[in-house]
């Protein structure tokens, strides 16, 4: 009877069994179905993702070769060589110091012939401080960029160096630049000092530009779309610096028109030429002369002042590379005409004071080069010389009369520079601006600069 049981037990529980062994494939295979089906909807959505990311970085390839088929706005070229970074405002700071031993007093430096303004001279002897720079950089929007420039001199005084917009949004090579600037005339003028190949400037700047002329208004420059570089530009301003003076008038006291061209020779060679021409209007400027009793009289000059450039430069580095060796010449001609009224004893300490006609005709010159002979090694050499011309003093020459004497000086100078943000100088010179006086003089410099600077000119 056990056994009538366990047969049909057996089958039952063999037919239970197998039912649970068949769902439970059922469950397995509906779950694998599931994923599978899973994965495919997940595969698409990432295929799709792809091509759409795809599809987006052909249109950016096609308009990134377009725009470098065509060359960019000279605005966005400007901003770019003048340092000017993205929104996010570019901070740097340059320090200078000096150690000066002079064989002539600097409270007496003079340039026979030439009315003195700005600031000339060797400066101080000893050691001291030179003019620091802080400078604050960026691009404003899609449109404007600026640029502020504070100097710090050694007087413990604050002045503000340069302070200018840029418009950056106009096509076709226009950049429009307002505000205080270093005037692009000639081709040393537009540089900073701690850029200049020796540490002071040429005489001819000294007495025709009062150091460097800046100006307060506005300036257009266009660059033509040309393989060889052509600039133009044109700049009024309130014509405070020297030459000029501040007037209190409405409009422009000063123009400023020059054109410049260059480009290169092969791959180790490249020029720049160019031609600039400042007239501006003096008003009661002021200026020491020796009269012919050897008097120091006061003068003082009304009337305007036409100053004209012609500045060269060529470089050289063997197959474009100036890292290890390079060679610069660098020369600029001066010409300026004054006419207007010259006082006599303006102050009356002679008790001769007397107003008359007033012409003059003055030139100009500087010539230097400079070799790198190794990496982070140059010498330089630069020669200045001075045309006192001829001056009409009208009623007034029975004072004053032209000196014969003409202004020079040659000056040798040695530097170290381990990297784009430091440099140690050695200059001597000796120097004959002054008739009867030779100063020899020595100076040892070094130049700091702290954060990103913007790229230096041609």
């Amino acid at each position: 009877m056990f056994r009538r049981f366990l047969a049909p037990g057996a089958l039952a529980l063999a037919m239970f069994v197998a039912s649970s062994a068949w769902a439970a494939s059922d469950a397995d295979l509906a779950q694998i179905r599931d994923e599978i089906r899973q994965l495919k909807e997940n595969y698409e959505a990432r295929i799709q993702s792809l091509e759409a990311r795809l599809k987006d970085a052909e249109e950016a390839s096609a308009k990134l070769a377009a725009s470098a088929a065509s060359p960019p706005p000279a605005a966005a070229t400007t901003s770019s060589s003048s340092g000017l970074a993205a929104f996010n405002p570019a901070i740097s700071a340059v320090l200078q110091g000096r150690y000066a031993n002079l064989s002539q007093d600097p409270e007496k430096y003079a340039i026979s012939g030439f009315a003195a303004g700005g600031e000339i001279g060797p400066g101080k002897r000893g050691f001291s401080l030179g003019e620091s720079e802080l400078a604050i950089s960026a691009n404003v929007d899609d449109k404007f960029a600026g640029n502020l420039i504070v100097s710090l001199t050694p007087e413990n005084t604050v002045s503000v160096e340069e302070a200018y917009g840029i418009v950056t949004a106009l096509p076709n090579g226009f950049t429009p630049k307002f505000g205080r600037f270093f005037s692009g005339l000639g081709y040393l003028n537009e540089q900073h000092q701690h850029v200049w190949d020796f540490i002071d400037a040429p005489l001819a700047y000294q007495a025709f530009l009062g150091g460097q002329y800046g100006n307060d208004g506005a300036q257009l420059k266009w660059v033509a779309p040309t393989d060889q570089f052509l600039e133009f530009g044109a700049e009024a301003g309130n014509g405070a610096g020297f030459p000029g003076s501040d007037r209190n008038k409405n409009g422009a006291g000063t123009g400023v028109v020059y054109g410049h061209t260059g480009g290169d020779i092969g791959a180790s060679q490249s020029w720049r030429a160019g031609l600039s021409y400042l007239q501006t209007r003096a008003q009661g400027r002021e200026f020491a002369q020796t009269d012919l009793a050897g008097n120091d009289a006061q003068l003082g000059f009304n009337g305007t002042s036409h100053v004209a450039i012609a500045d060269f430069v060529w470089k050289y580095a063997p197959n474009g590379n100036a890292q290890d060796t390079n060679f610069k010449l660098q020369g600029e001609y001066f010409w300026r005409r004054e006419r207007g009224d010259l006082t006599y004893d303006r102050d009356g300490a002679l008790g001769s004071t007397r107003t008359a006609d007033y012409a003059s005709s003055q030139s100009g010159w500087y010539l230097q080069s400079i070799y790198q002979f190794m990496p982070y090694w140059r010498v330089g050499l630069r020669y200045d010389r001075l045309d006192p011309g001829h001056g009409d003093y009208g009623a007034n020459a029975a004072f004053l009369a032209t000196p014969s004497f003409d202004p020079q000086r040659t000056s040798v100078m040695f530097d170290y520079t381990p990297s784009e943000f430091s440099r140690i100088r050695l200059q001597l010179a000796q120097d004959r601006s002054r008739a009867g006086a030779t100063d020899n003089e020595l100076f040892l410099q070094y130049i700091l600069t702290l954060g990103a600077h913007g790229a230096h000119r041609f």
